[in-house]
């Protein structure tokens, strides 16, 4: 991209000039290392249920060159464009994830996947980054858009009642887990958009509430729960498995394709292909791992302090919110520092909803955060309502 310089005028140029050029290096980075450890991971798996030893390899490489070009893809459009992908995308997401407490696949127990040809699709995947935007869409219009009679548009009312519509399909599939990152994703955004400090103590405990619910409610909450408090009951071989893995990998690791835990651990590809990186490449790869997810975070929100379009600031840190809660629930569950969370680890696991969704996430994060020299002018009176960047100065509780 050198010859891209400062006095090309196309809009190729001006894209590459205004990207987060670090960002998206990172993510290029765990691109790269998903194809590594899905070479590691993959074999055994697949062997281990009859298939060809390169099915897995074969269609991660397809999953994650898609992921590639939709980060670019994504990353080249307008905040005003990657606002309607949101409010489109998240209908089709939420119609999708409907259908499947009707015709999804149920594997364990939970009705999340819809067949499709060649694969599976986990729709609530994809509400994720949807939900993220669409919500930061309608809190900063709550300040700028005046409707009838100089009522003011009620934004919040609208993300409320999006959230309680996803609480609710998510609760019957059931997917504990997600349903708790997206809760996450909407309170940060809430807290970021000048939600009271009161208003965010109920809000945590209301959290606190409802897992405990869960933990009433649903058995395999419960069972998770009691297995990570008391390690002498229930089924531990997985967790068991994976920290042999990073003790037989040690500082170093075994070397590529020399790992021998990983054979026996039976999601060594997807939620625990973090264990197969410390054992065959050690605890280097994994610090490297973390400080890419964590590069990526801590500089899309430096990044946001000096942002003065609230639907930018607010929809963007709710996807990265999203994107480093997922890396950590899976590192931690892996790591037994948590209890465990069937969530992939973002672009380094097998999966291509997964794949997909993190690649729309990160896509619309370069979008938002890429340098614009001018503002809407909804945009422009939603910020002067604010009064100041909502994400570093807070209202008075």
């Amino acid at each position: 991209m050198s010859g891209l310089s400062r006095v090309e005028t196309s809009a190729v140029a001006r894209w590459w000039r205004n990207l987060d050029r670090v960002t998206l290096a990172c993510v290029g980075l765990l691109i790269g290392l998903g194809y590594v450890l899905m070479l590691a991971a993959s074999p055994a798996v697949a062997s281990r249920i009859g298939a060809s030893r390169n099915m897995f390899i074969l269609k991660q490489v397809i999953f994650l060159a898609l992921a590639g070009g939709i980060v670019l893809g994504t990353s080249y459009l307008s905040r005003k464009a990657i606002k309607r992908l949101a409010i489109i995308g998240g209908i089709i997401a939420l119609g999708a994830t409907a259908m499947t407490l009707v015709h999804g696949m149920e594997i364990k127990g939970a009705r999340r996947w819809i067949a499709l040809p060649m694969m599976s699709v986990q729709p609530s995947e994809f509400l994720k980054p949807c939900f993220a935007v669409v919500t930061g869409w309608l809190l900063s219009a709550r300040r700028s858009v005046v409707m009838w009679g100089n009522i003011a548009f009620p934004g919040m009312l609208i993300a409320f009642l999006c959230f309680g519509f996803i609480l609710l399909l998510l609760k019957s599939q059931p997917d504990i887990g997600m349903l708790s990152v997206i809760t996450m994703v909407f309170m940060t955004q809430l807290f970021v958009d000048g939600l009271k400090l009161y208003w965010v103590g109920l809000c945590v405990a209301g959290m606190a509430g409802a897992f405990a619910v869960a933990y009433i409610v649903f058995p395999h909450v419960q069972s998770r729960v009691q297995r990570f408090l008391h390690p002498d009951v229930g089924d531990h071989y997985q967790i068991d498995t994976a920290l042999r893995a990073f003790g037989n990998g040690g500082l170093l690791g075994r070397g590529p394709g020399e790992g021998r835990v990983k054979d026996l651990l039976p999601d060594a590809h997807a939620d625990f292909v973090f264990a197969v990186a410390g054992e065959e490449y050690g605890l280097i790869l994994c610090v490297i791992i973390i400080l890419l997810f964590g590069t990526i975070v801590l500089r899309t929100l430096l990044k946001l302090m000096h942002e003065d379009d609230p639907f930018v600031i607010v929809s963007a840190a709710g996807l990265v919110t999203g994107f480093g809660l997922q890396a950590f629930v899976n590192m931690g569950s892996t790591l037994h520092l948590i209890p465990t969370k069937g969530m992939t680890l973002p672009f380094i696991s097998y999966g291509g909803s997964s794949a997909m969704s993190v690649a729309l996430t990160m896509g619309m994060v370069l979008a938002l955060t890429r340098h614009h020299v001018g503002q809407s002018k909804i945009a422009q009176r939603a910020a002067a309502s604010y009064g100041q960047n909502p994400l570093f100065e807070r209202n008075a509780p």
